[in-house]
């Protein structure tokens, strides 16, 4: 007990003593979301009953469905829970990007205004045909969108068998698992919940959500690509069913760097799942082991989402993980020896979000200077939370922390323009180049409210590439490429990614700040399978389309 409060104390004086950045902040993102036209509401479809899953909604994901170059926009919504009544039910919606800073809402003509309750989405080319298909992983039955190429998208679901009935969902993320050239995929579970088991949580006389302790943990699941349109249920002979934990957000991502892709958990109050894949799709639950499943005093935290990325420019993809109120996010490093260090603290990453809940988030070169700034979203569930903690509320600012460029994290977020003064309850976040003028921008999913979307209108003289991998021998969306990208000595590493953040998708598309460098002097692509490619002298300020040869 003694060590314990020792460094409950420790930490509060760190927080007291947060570096200030200095002034002023070259970061500028602007809340345009009115000259959008996007008139999506989200709903959690609660009427009072404060059903746990009302607490755990919901992710976005960013994608170019019709293939024209442009980014668009997929919103996950609530379906009215028992005891809500509504004259018009809500949906999901697809925004078109217009490429002028307007989207149309085509969810009707695209097929995919769905009625459910979603939680989280991910987006790939499932069956390599040269268009990204749609998973919703929601509470009760998950759908699977098939891309038809024509603008529109049919239900593949219940002939695929990846809908599996009723639960609550969570993270999904696609990735190819045992080196086939397909895409498998993971979908996150939460609680075993139904209406029967609701519980009443009360705290003196106020009624609040019950949390995750409340039910029992659900295994998640794994799919086999069978490469005919179908899945194969693999749960059990893979290892994934062997542990049940409350599943959050996921992300795939070879934390070994053995050249397969791995599977990260965050889970609700229990400790995380780190999925170790030996090359053939059998994975070993490895967190503990490998330093993620506790925070640094080796306390569980209720971890919401997680993106992953190089912040220190060593080579090795860490780990970003948000978490519950009154608890840090963790900024885990990646050692390089299978094994991660807690090193929240010593980076200043996070240290202002410790009153609120944080949800989505993402490692983001938001001022192409060659290192990741991290994007931190906020808000409670709880619209009575005032009654038993006042150092946060359901509605706040969400966090921007930008990159020093010396492994340590400043809090930009009252400098960055006006996206950051936007005071809602947010949960899902995507980010990528929605004007394709070579930036980040950003797009919120604010629960029980509108979107926020985030135009990257920093002012700099440093310059970019951005990079679109297609595979020919590996999955199409060469989902699970490491990319290294060497400038004037320096180099740079990234994945692509199907699935991470907070329930949600963004990233298909890398992007690299270089600097003041001019060029691209080398790229090194490790194809999914193994397979390497160079390319080289590749000039700034560009977008690439890299093919597997």
């Amino acid at each position: 007990m003694g060590c314990e409060l020792v460094a409950m104390l420790l930490m509060l004086v760190s927080q007291t003593g947060q570096t200030k950045a200095p002034a002023p902040c070259s970061i500028r993102l602007t809340d345009v979301t009115s000259q959008t036209k996007i008139a999506f509401r989200h709903t959690d479809g609660g009427s009072g009953q404060r059903y746990i899953v009302e607490s755990v909604v919901a992710g976005l994901a960013m994608l170019d469905y019709d293939n024209d170059g442009q980014l668009d926009i997929y919103l996950l919504n609530g379906t009215p829970l028992k005891g809500t009544k509504v004259e018009v039910p809500p949906r999901n919606a697809l925004y078109r990007n217009n490429g002028d800073w307007t989207f149309t809402d085509v969810s009707l003509d695209a097929g995919v205004a769905d009625a459910g309750y979603g939680l989280g989405v991910t987006a790939a080319d499932f069956d390599n045909d040269g268009d990204e298909d749609l998973y919703l992983n929601n509470f009760g039955p998950n759908v699977l969108f098939v891309n038809n190429g024509d603008g529109t998208f049919s239900r593949g679901g219940d002939a695929a068998g990846v809908n599996y009935g009723e639960h609550v969902g969570a993270g999904a993320c696609f990735l190819d698992m045992d080196a086939d050239g397909d895409l498998d995929l993971y979908a996150a579970n939460y609680v075993d919940f139904t209406y029967e088991k609701h519980i009443v949580r009360m705290i003196g006389t106020h009624q609040f959500h019950p949390g995750p302790n409340d039910y029992h943990p659900v295994p998640d699941k794994l799919f086999r690509n069978n490469a005919d349109g179908t899945f194969t249920d693999v749960t059990e002979s893979s290892g994934v069913g062997s542990v049940a934990g409350p599943g959050m957000g996921t992300v795939s991502f070879d934390y070994d760097d053995d050249g397969d892709p791995d599977v990260f958990v965050c889970n609700d109050a229990k400790p995380n799942f780190l999925f170790q894949n030996d090359g053939r799709g059998n994975f070993t639950e490895t967190g503990e082991l490998a330093g993620v499943a506790y925070n640094y005093m080796g306390r569980t935290v209720s971890s919401m989402g997680a993106d992953c990325g190089d912040y220190d420019n060593d080579g090795r993809l860490d780990l970003f993980v948000t978490d519950f109120s009154a608890e840090m996010p963790v900024l885990f490093r990646n050692l390089g020896n299978g094994s991660f260090q807690d090193v929240t603290n010593s980076t200043g990453a996070g240290r202002s979000a410790y009153p609120h809940v944080t949800w989505g988030n993402g490692f983001i070169d938001f001022d192409a200077d060659g290192d990741r700034d991290l994007f931190i979203a906020c808000g409670h569930f709880m619209d009575n939370i005032r009654y038993i903690d006042d150092r946060t509320a359901v509605k706040v600012p969400n966090i921007l922390l930008m990159n020093d460029g010396r492994g340590r994290f400043l809090d930009v977020s009252t400098q960055c323009g006006s996206a950051l003064a936007v005071v809602e309850s947010s949960r899902g976040v995507a980010f990528g180049d929605l004007d394709n003028d070579g930036d980040c921008d950003g797009v919120v999913l604010n629960a029980n409210g509108p979107v926020t979307a985030m135009r990257n209108d920093t002012e700099t003289t440093n310059h970019w590439v951005q990079l679109r991998l297609i595979g020919t021998i590996s999955n199409r969306d060469a989902v699970g490429a490491r990319v290294r990208v060497q400038s004037e000595g320096h180099w740079q590493v990234a994945e692509v990614h199907s699935g991470r953040s907070y329930q949600s998708h963004f990233g298909m598309q890398l992007h690299f700040g270089i600097g003041k460098s001019q060029r691209i002097d080398r790229v090194e692509v490790r194809w999914p399978g193994g397979a390497t490619q160079v390319f080289e002298n590749l000039a700034a300020d560009h977008s690439y389309v890299l093919q597997q040869r």
